[in-house]
């Protein structure tokens, strides 16, 4: 039974050009395969109703025949002519979702469905911008370094805009002239025919990168690219309280790419632990470990913080657990954090410094401890 294709695209058989186009391009929004509830069958058949139904001459024959000639189904039809379509391997890179448009071919020439189905569904192929490749490194920290911030020199080797000329591509003070090939405009305009007709694209300019004019010398250095590979050195600010697996980006510090924008920095923090202190929250805690006789009658203790040494006194009849706290020795807060590790947290918020009691109890007792024991017993100690 002959397929009724103003039916699969739901117009009337006078639908002008216009209307099955929108009716085309509702329906491939809804049916085509990369978005939930959308159907690979029916997406099949609304591009072969729609290849037959906005060609004058196909739809002449399929309104006098009901088919068009020159094979089965209509000519080059879509999904269900010459070249059929192939799963591709993965998803994303096609351009629907699943699809190697690429490969399909009509009558002998090749249609890149991926720019097609762009420019039919707003697709940003024509106007996007070129950005280079994406950089990510690790960076291992003291404890202190990752509570106070640190700022670091790091040297990488990357493609980087050229010092001599600036990424301009010519020499210094040559005279710069409008580009041969795109007139100045910095972009070249395609056309290409395919099944759903003309169709117009943009890209940018290979012999000017975009720019629209070409110096008269070219870079000595970079030989007119504007960009080379070279060692670059940057300083990175290590924000204070800065966790262990955080990350940390820095826009445009990537690879840089010619006529276009640089790639960014990915930095991921690996922070060394500390044999005293730990990180919780904004504060920072500890354990401190002291004998039977000082949680009975009170003691004062030295204790090494990030800051330097400071003493504590423990209070008489400390419990074991009991969390002693110390204000504005813990992680700064906001800007307050000192430039590298040691330094003072200056004059912004810092959170507490929590230290835990734990009693040690003597695994054996003398002879006259143990009468001193007994005796604090008898006094119902």
């Amino acid at each position: 039974m002959a397929k009724d294709f103003y039916e699969t695209l739901g117009v009337k058989k006078d639908a002008s050009k216009d209307e099955v186009k929108k009716a085309f391009r509702k329906l491939a929004h809804q049916y085509h395969p990369d978005k939930g509830g959308g159907s690979e069958a029916k997406f099949k058949e609304i591009n072969e109703a729609y290849s037959t139904l906005s060609d004058d001459k196909k739809r002449g024959e399929y309104d006098t025949y009901g088919q068009t000639f020159g094979g089965a189904g209509p000519q080059g039809g879509g999904f269900g002519g010459q070249g059929g379509f192939n799963r591709a391997q993965g998803f994303g890179d096609q351009g629907f979702g699943g699809f190697d448009f690429s490969q399909f071919t009509q009558g002998g020439q090749n249609f890149d469905f991926g720019d097609i189905f762009s420019n039919i569904f707003g697709g940003g192929r024509r106007t996007q911008q070129k950005r280079g490749r994406d950089i990510s490194i690790d960076i291992e920290l003291t404890f202190s370094e990752s509570i106070f911030g640190v700022e670091r020199k790091i040297l990488l080797n990357k493609t980087s805009v050229c010092n001599r000329c600036s990424g301009t591509g010519g020499e210094p003070k040559t005279e710069m002239s409008t580009c041969k090939t795109c007139n100045g405009h910095g972009r070249v305009r395609e056309v290409r025919q395919s099944i759903l007709g003309s169709i117009a694209t943009e890209r940018a300019c290979e012999a000017c990168h975009g720019k629209g004019r070409v110096p008269k010398e070219k870079c000595k250095d970079c030989r007119g690219a504007g960009i080379l590979k070279k060692e670059h050195e940057i300083s990175v600010k290590i924000p204070a309280g800065i966790d262990n697996g955080e990350m940390v980006r820095m826009t445009s510090a990537g690879e840089a790419v010619s006529g276009g924008t640089a790639g960014d920095l990915y930095i991921k923090i690996h922070v060394k632990k500390h044999p005293t202190f730990r990180k919780e929250g904004n504060n920072l805690v500890m354990d401190l470990n002291i004998k039977l006789t000082d949680a009975l009658l009170g003691a004062t203790h030295a204790i090494s913080t990030l800051d330097g040494d400071i003493s504590i006194k423990t209070p008489e009849n400390v419990s074991h657990s009991e969390v002693l706290r110390v204000k504005g020795k813990g992680v700064p807060i906001g800007e307050g954090g000192g430039a590298s590790a040691g330094m003072s947290a200056g004059k912004g918020h810092r959170g507490d410094l929590l230290i835990r009691i734990h009693i040690d109890l003597p695994r054996k007792l003398s002879r006259e401890a143990k009468k001193l024991v007994e005796d604090l017993r008898g006094e119902g100690v």
